[in-house]
């Protein structure tokens, strides 16, 4: 049976397959068609590609940039403030406490900031602040890193997909005005999918591998390395 707590945990994961998983598979098929119709004009070739599709792939393409900063915020709460709650941290920690409500504040009005900077030395600057936000944030106590194989972490592999899609957010405007800013934008996003992939997987193991609320005290009772209970 599923508590309130594990019904929170389940946030994330929704969010990430009924919104965030669409939005790569309609933004990557948006890049193609944009990649093939400027390929058509260069070459003064006939292509049934609608001129929109450039505005429709940027269109979709800060949609899922926001979104997957919102989703990498969701998931980051749920273990910080149940930290916090069994901590008792109001009591005994209240700047951490505070820290924490400003760090999400800051986070969100900077990526709100972002959208709306037209030149790039604010975009970079709400950029860096939306970024340093998340990092902060994500090394909160509570929060599962798994630092001892970083390399198929969850955490460390959604933080640098996140940060891709920061900086696609932040130079969006650069890559309409130099070939070299769109080829790195393509080489950047092409590394941002493959995260993503990695993320349904590590997401997965993940999930398999967090009981439920109420078996938790008898779970974490287990000897892990020798995988005996």
């Amino acid at each position: 049976m599923l508590d309130t707590p594990d019904l929170l945990r389940l946030l994330h994961p929704f969010m990430a397959v009924t919104i965030v998983m669409p939005l790569i598979g309609v933004a990557v098929y948006f890049a193609v068609q944009t990649r093939q119709r400027r390929l058509a004009v260069v070459n003064k070739t006939k292509t049934a590609i609608a001129p929109v599709v450039g505005k429709e792939h940027v269109r979709v393409g800060q949609w899922l940039s926001g979104t997957v900063v919102a989703l990498v915020l969701l998931g980051l709460a749920h273990p910080i403030f149940k930290t916090i709650g069994r901590d008792n941290a109001w009591s005994e920690d209240p700047f951490r406490v505070i820290f924490v409500v400003a760090m999400y504040a800051l986070t969100i009005a900077a990526l709100v900031f972002l959208y709306k900077s037209r030149t790039p030395l604010w975009r970079g600057i709400m950029a860096t602040l939306t970024g340093t936000g998340l990092w902060l944030l994500g090394m909160q106590p509570g929060v599962w890193r798994r630092g001892f194989e970083w390399y198929v972490s969850h955490f460390y592999l959604g933080m640098a997909a996140a940060m891709l899609m920061i900086f696609a957010l932040a130079t969006l405007p650069e890559i309409y005005k130099s070939k070299r800013w769109r080829l790195v934008h393509a080489a950047l996003n092409t590394v941002a999918v493959l995260l993503f992939i990695s993320q349904g997987i590590t997401g997965v193991r993940d999930l398999l591998e967090i009981p439920l609320h109420w078996q938790e005290p008898a779970i974490f009772q287990c000897d892990f390395v020798n995988k005996t209970c």
